[in-house]
């Protein structure tokens, strides 16, 4: 089984794919398009759900979504079929960073898929491409909230602390108009969710070729979490407008 199956049986129980609740995203998604008729942009977006919600609450917005994977987008195309939103909804399967639009964005999203562009800040270079006069951008991102083991960094990967972080943002010529912490209980529903799910599934699924993979990698991923870095990762997202220009 592929990583991208993995992650969209991990995500069953929780398709936000960052640790964030559904009172967190609308609270967000409030900041990040307050008249509710905006043109929205999610870079990396998945199964777009942050387009999906951002839709189904807001009949005048229209949104367009990037993302490779064609998996992804089909379920994307399904939901919003679902939800009555699918003609207010256009999907590329393309890179991220290779999308070209002829029309500017008020909001432009990237919540959890710095990694696709390298980092935070050429990620912000990303939407700023895209962004119209005033727009935002809605952009999630992890961070050290103590200094971490070597083993969590090659886990997760280079991250600074939270001051850091969003200095590095201001530096770039971002000001920040909100942001939220994701909290203790969102971090670890988060966690038990993934792995739950992966769990799950090995267990209802005991005849499948693989069953005993995916199990075991829910177990290493659970134990990587509680030993590795539950005690020091911190999740961020803030909606961002430029400071000047």
């Amino acid at each position: 089984m592929n990583r991208e199956q993995i992650s969209h049986i991990a995500h069953t129980d929780h398709p936000i794919k960052s640790p964030l609740d559904d009172d967190s995203v609308r609270r967000l998604l409030e900041r990040g398009a307050p008249r509710g008729d905006e043109r929205v942009l999610d870079l990396g977006c998945g199964t777009a759900e942050w387009l999906l919600r951002a839709l189904a609450t807001r009949p005048r917005l229209h949104a367009e979504g990037v993302d490779i994977s064609e998996d992804a987008l089909a379920q994307a195309r399904s939901e919003a079929d679902r939800l009555g939103v699918r003609e207010r909804l256009v999907l590329h399967q393309r890179a991220a960073e290779d999308f070209v639009s002829r029309q500017p964005f008020d909001l432009v999203v990237s919540v959890g898929a710095t990694h696709a562009f390298g980092g935070l800040l050429p990620t912000l270079a990303a939407a700023r491409k895209h962004l119209a006069p005033g727009g935002r951008v809605l952009i999630g991102e992890g961070f050290w909230d103590r200094t971490p083991s070597p083993e969590a960094v090659g886990i997760l990967g280079e991250f600074t602390d939270l001051a850091t972080t969003v200095e590095r943002v201001e530096a770039d010529g971002w000001t920040p108009v909100t942001g939220h912490v994701s909290t203790r209980r969102e971090l670890d529903d988060y966690e038990w969710a993934c792995w739950g799910s992966l769990a799950s599934w090995a267990l209802d699924h005991p005849a499948h070729p693989d069953s005993a993979q995916v199990l075991e990698t829910a177990a290493l991923r659970r134990s990587e979490w509680l030993r590795a870095y539950r005690d020091t990762w911190g999740f961020v997202s803030l909606v961002l407008r430029r400071t000047a220009g």
